[in-house]
């Protein structure tokens, strides 16, 4: 989330705004797609959402016991 080499995207843009329909207001260039992006990208790292962590498996006793 915080790395130092961040893919630009109009989606976690400072300029950008994302709206209902996918698509994303810029502040300079107006209705864009999401996965544009330009040189006057700034990060913000509070409009990127991350990643769901993967959900482990239900477990029972039976699978920790040695026979």
């Amino acid at each position: 989330m915080f790395r130092k080499n961040i893919e630009p995207s109009c989606e976690y843009c400072k300029n950008g705004t994302v709206l209902t329909d996918g698509n994303v207001l810029c502040k300079r260039y107006g209705l864009i797609q999401p996965k544009a992006d330009c040189k006057k990208f700034l990060y913000c790292s509070l409009k990127r959402i991350p990643h769901r962590p993967a959900t482990l498996p239900e477990f029972d006793s039976s699978d920790f016991s040695i026979d």
